[in-house]
């Protein structure tokens, strides 16, 4: 009676689609709420897969006490480990999820392994989501060949983080790129939360 239990179970998971959850490696981080409520609701649905650049540690920002014991939860359980990005096949995966992650800018952003898959999932019109500023791995996937570029979200409506939230940042001076104006510049169409003071 058990084990028909088991093979029902495991049936159910691996008939599941599976979702690849992809993090910032950057000390700059990720937001460690973002990170909770992608995994949450990813794993309610999906199977999960994390993936950093190089498999590297994930360094989780803006914890608060309860964050902090998901999150240590989180880290008792093999899932845990992140795979390396750059092993990744895109074909296994029906779903992408970049969480906000402040880090991005540093490391997503220009990740070539990224720009791979998130081409590969907009050919085949997987879903493909970014939260908060996890949207600047999205300019990881621009094309550019014989001094022209392309890039895939091109007319698409996105959002993120506004110039105007940008420029507030302690660091803004040493960004390599500012996300409202990369979505301007290569014509995706710019939803901005804008303040008004």
């Amino acid at each position: 009676h058990g084990s028909h239990f088991k093979s029902r179970v495991s049936v159910s998971v691996m008939s599941r689609p599976n979702c690849l959850v992809v993090c910032s490696a950057s000390l700059e981080g990720v937001s460690a709420q973002s990170f909770i409520h992608s995994h949450t609701l990813t794993s309610s649905a999906f199977n999960v897969q994390v993936a950093t650049p190089d498999g590297q540690p994930i360094h989780f920002v803006r914890q608060d006490d309860g964050s902090r014991r998901w999150l240590n939860d989180f880290r008792g359980k093999p899932a845990s480990q992140p795979a390396r990005l750059e092993s990744i096949d895109a074909s296994v995966y029906s779903a992408l999820l970049i969480p906000s992650a402040p880090g991005a800018l540093r490391d997503l952003a220009k990740s070539q392994h990224l720009g791979w898959i998130i081409n590969s999932f907009m050919a085949e019109q997987k879903c493909v989501c970014a939260v908060g500023s996890g949207v600047a791995g999205l300019c990881s996937s621009l094309i550019k060949e014989n001094g022209s570029s392309s890039w895939c979200f091109k007319g698409i409506c996105l959002t993120g983080p506004s110039v105007n939230e940008t420029v507030r940042q302690p660091d803004f001076a040493e960004l390599p790129l500012i996300v409202e104006d990369f979505l301007k510049d290569h014509e995706a169409v710019y939803s901005g939360k804008y303040t008004v003071n």
